[in-house]
C-alpha cells in the first residue's frame, strides 16, 4: 500500500499547489485592477481551475486514507 499513500501524497501536493497558484493570480488580479467587473470577469475565468485543483487534492487525500486503511 505504499504505493498508494506516496502517489496520493504526490496527487494532493499537486491539488495544493494548483490552489496556491489560483491564489497568487487572484491576488495579482486584485492588485492590477481597479473596475469592479474586469475583476470579477478574471476570478471568474479562475473559478474552472480552482475547483478542479481542490478536487485533485481531495483525490489525493482519498487515496492516502485508503492506503493506510488498507495497509
Amino acid at each position: 500500500m505504499q504505493p498508494l499513500i506516496w502517489g496520493g501524497a504526490l496527487v494532493t501536493i499537486l491539488g495544493i499547489a494548483g490552489l496556491l497558484y489560483v491564489g497568487v493570480k487572484v491576488s495579482a488580479a486584485k492588485r492590477e485592477t481597479g473596475d469592479d467587473d474586469e475583476l470579477r470577469s478574471r476570478i471568474q475565468r479562475l473559478l474552472p481551475i480552482n475547483l478542479a485543483a481542490l478536487f485533485v487534492s481531495a483525490i489525493g487525500l482519498m487515496m492516502v486514507v485508503i492506503g493506510i486503511t488498507l495497509g
